[in-house]
C-alpha cells in the first residue's frame, strides 16, 4: 500500500457553535478555536475539521448555506479564518472545512431569484422542479427530516425538491452549469490554504430520474427518499468529475459522508482511483436503531453484534482502501452513553477502553469535541428544550406511529443530535467556561465534574489517557499502517484484534464487561504499550492474562522495535 500523508493524521472535529465563545454572545466562534489551539496541540491533534461556518440562516446549524464565499457573522469574518489557518499551521495543525454541495439554503441568491421569477429565472435549472399531480406532490417520498421532499413553489403549480429540510432545496446536479459553479467554489477554498474537506451528504446528489412513487413505509403514507435519492446509478459520473475538477489538482484530503454505499462499491469510493481519500461507515454507529433516520425503531444489541459490525467494516475497508474511524460526531449521540448501557459503568475505565478500541482500528481516527473528556448525553424534559430539527421531527413521527409522548421523548433523548451539540466543558464555572453568558443551547449540567481544567490537573483522567492513546499510535508504524486481523471473534464481551506490519505485531484487547475475563496469549513475552489500569510500562511473562472490568490492554511482542 502506498502511504499517504493523511493516513497518519489525528483529526479533531469541532462544532464551532459549541466549542468556545470568545466574545461572550453565547455562540462559539472562529476566534474561540484560535484561542484553544494550544489545548488541541497538547492533546496531540494534527488536523481540525470544522463544521460549516459559511453564511447561513442556521435552519440546520450551518448546513443550509446562503453564501459559499462568505462566513456567518456570528462565527467571525475572513480575517479571523485566515488567522486561524496561519496560527494552526505554526502549531502543526491543518484545517479541514465542511463541504455542503447537495443543497443550498432557500435564502441563497440563486433560490431567491427563482422565488422572485419562478418562470423566467436562469436558476430554474439549478434546482429540481416538478409539476404536481392533481394538487398532490409529484411523488410520495419522505425527506430525511420528515414530511414530503416536495415543497410548493409559490405562485406556481410546481414543487421544489429537498432531501432534508424545506429550507434546504437540493441542487440539480444534472445541470452542468451548477456543477461548474460548485467546482469554482471548491477550488477557491483550497487555494486559500485549507487541507481539504469533509464532504457532506454526497451520496444524495444523484436522484432516480423516473421520479416514481414507491409503497409507503409509514403511517404518513410516505416512503424514505433514500430509496430513490441516495447512491443512485450514475452518481459515479458526478463524483469522478468533482474529483477531477477540484480535489485531484491539490494534495488535499477528502472525507466522504457516504451513507448507503454497499461494501462492494467501496473500491469506487476509496480505492486507488477512488472519489475520496476515506469515507465514514455508519453501520456500527447506527446499531441501536433499525434505520439511521428512524430513532423510534429501537434495536436491542450486544457486544458481539457491535464487534461483528466493526470487523465487517474493517475487512471491507481494508480490501478497498482507507477508512475514517469515529465514535461520535455532530449527528450522533455521546459514545459512552450509547455503547456502555449501564449508567453505573460509565466511568474512566469504560471511557478510555472505548477510546483505545476505536483509535487503533485501521484508518484515520477522528475525535469529536468533548469525547476526550467523557462528555455524556443530556436528558431534556420537554420537546421545547430541543434545537435539532431532526429530533423534533422524530418526536412527532414517533407519536404518529403510535407511541406516547413519554416514549417519544425517551427515543429522542437517546439519539438526539443535540446530545453532542451541547457547549463544551472547559471548567467548572457557570456555563462550563464556554461563555460568560447563557449559551445558545442548554448545557449538560455535569460540567462541574466533567471538564478540561479538572482533567488536565489529574494525571489519571480520561483526557490525559487520550493523550497517551494518541502518543502510542503516532509512535507506531504498525498501529498506523499495519493490516488488521480480528481475534476472539466469537467472544461475547471482548473485542480484540492484531495489527501487523512486516515482522511487527501489536495485539489489542478490550473488555466490554464489568466482570474480569481470561484470555490466552500467543506468546509469553510482551511489552505493554498501553493499559488503562496501569500508568507504568510493564512486561507480561505469561500466556494467560486476566482482563479487568473495562480494561484496554495493548501488547507488543518483546524485543520488537518501538520508538517513543
Amino acid at each position: 500500500m502506498e502511504k499517504k500523508w493523511w493516513q497518519k493524521e489525528v483529526i479533531y472535529q469541532i462544532y464551532p457553535k459549541s466549542f468556545y465563545d470568545s466574545n461572550n454572545d453565547g455562540i462559539g466562534d472562529i476566534r474561540g478555536i484560535t484561542e484553544k489551539l494550544d489545548y488541541l496541540q497538547s492533546l496531540g491533534i494534527t488536523m481540525v475539521w470544522i463544521c460549516p461556518i459559511y453564511q447561513s440562516p442556521m435552519a440546520d446549524n450551518g448546513y443550509d448555506i446562503s453564501d459559499y464565499y462568505q462566513l456567518n457573522p456570528e462565527f467571525g469574518d475572513m480575517k479571523d479564518l485566515d488567522e486561524l489557518i496561519a496560527r494552526a499551521k505554526e502549531k502543526g495543525i491543518k484545517i479541514v472545512l465542511d463541504l455542503v454541495i447537495n443543497h443550498t439554503s432557500d435564502e441563497h441568491p440563486w433560490f431567491q431569484d427563482l422565488l422572485k421569477n419562478p418562470k423566467t429565472s436562469k436558476y430554474r435549472e439549478y434546482y429540481i422542479l416538478k409539476s404536481g399531480n392533481n394538487g398532490e406532490p409529484p411523488t410520495n417520498w419522505r425527506s430525511v427530516f420528515g414530511g414530503s421532499v416536495w415543497e410548493p413553489l409559490k405562485n406556481t403549480d410546481e414543487y421544489y425538491f429537498h432531501s432534508f429540510d424545506s429550507k434546504q432545496p437540493d441542487l440539480n446536479w444534472e445541470n452542468r452549469e451548477v456543477r461548474e459553479e460548485l467546482y469554482k467554489m471548491v477550488n477557491y477554498w483550497l487555494d486559500k490554504g485549507i487541507a481539504g474537506f469533509r464532504v457532506d451528504a454526497i451520496t444524495f446528489i444523484k436522484k432516480d430520474q423516473s421520479y416514481e412513487n414507491l409503497p409507503a413505509d409509514g403511517v404518513d403514507g410516505l416512503v424514505k427518499c433514500t430509496k430513490k435519492a441516495r447512491n443512485q446509478p450514475g452518481i459515479e459520473k458526478f463524483l469522478h468529475e468533482l474529483k477531477d475538477e477540484t480535489f485531484s489538482k491539490y494534495n488535499c484530503v477528502t472525507i466522504g459522508e457516504a451513507p448507503g454505499v454497499p461494501y462492494e462499491q467501496y473500491g469506487d469510493y476509496i480505492g486507488d482511483n477512488g472519489y475520496f481519500s476515506m469515507i465514514f461507515d455508519f453501520r456500527y454507529a447506527d446499531l441501536d436503531v433499525a434505520s439511521g433516520s428512524e430513532w423510534f425503531k429501537r434495536v436491542d444489541w450486544n457486544v458481539l453484534d457491535l464487534k461483528k459490525l466493526i470487523f465487517t467494516s474493517q475487512k471491507e475497508i481494508q480490501k478497498a482502501g482507507w477508512g475514517a474511524n469515529f465514535l461520535e460526531n455532530h449527528d450522533q449521540n455521546r459514545s459512552i452513553s450509547k455503547y456502555i448501557k449501564e449508567e453505573e459503568n460509565r466511568n474512566f475505565y469504560s471511557a478510555t477502553m472505548l477510546g483505545a478500541m476505536f483509535f487503533y482500528l485501521r484508518g484515520t481516527p477522528f475525535i469529536y469535541q468533548g469525547q476526550e473528556i467523557g462528555m455524556t448525553n443530556f436528558e431534556r424534559k420537554s420537546i421545547e428544550e430541543f434545537d435539532d430539527i431532526s429530533s423534533i421531527d422524530q418526536y412527532y413521527r414517533s407519536m404518529d406511529e403510535g407511541y406516547t409522548a413519554e416514549e417519544a421523548l425517551h427515543f429522542i433523548n437517546l439519539r438526539s443530535r443535540d446530545n453532542s451539540r451541547t457547549p463544551f466543558h472547559w471548567n467548572a464555572k457557570e456555563y462550563g467556561g464556554f461563555s460568560e453568558v447563557k449559551p445558545w443551547l442548554g448545557m449538560n449540567e455535569n460540567y462541574d465534574t466533567i471538564n478540561v481544567e479538572q482533567q488536565e490537573q489529574d494525571p489519571n483522567s480520561i483526557l490525559n489517557f487520550y493523550k497517551k492513546i494518541i502518543q502510542v499510535r503516532q509512535a507506531s508504524e504498525c498501529l498506523i499502517y499495519g493490516e488488521i486481523e480480528p481475534i476472539l471473534e466469537e467472544h461475547s464481551t471482548i473485542i480484540a484484534y492484531k495489527r501487523k506490519l512486516n515482522n511487527e505485531e501489536v495485539v489489542c484487547y478490550f473488555n466490554f464487561s464489568a466482570e474480569g475475563q481470561k484470555v490466552e496469549l500467543d506468546h509469553s513475552n510482551y511489552d505493554v504499550l498501553l493499559n488503562n489500569y496501569n500508568e507504568e510500562k510493564e512486561t507480561i511473562l505469561d500466556k494467560e492474562c486476566l482482563l479487568k472490568p473495562y480494561q484496554a490492554l495493548i501488547l507488543k511482542k518483546k524485543g520488537e522495535s518501538y520508538h517513543e
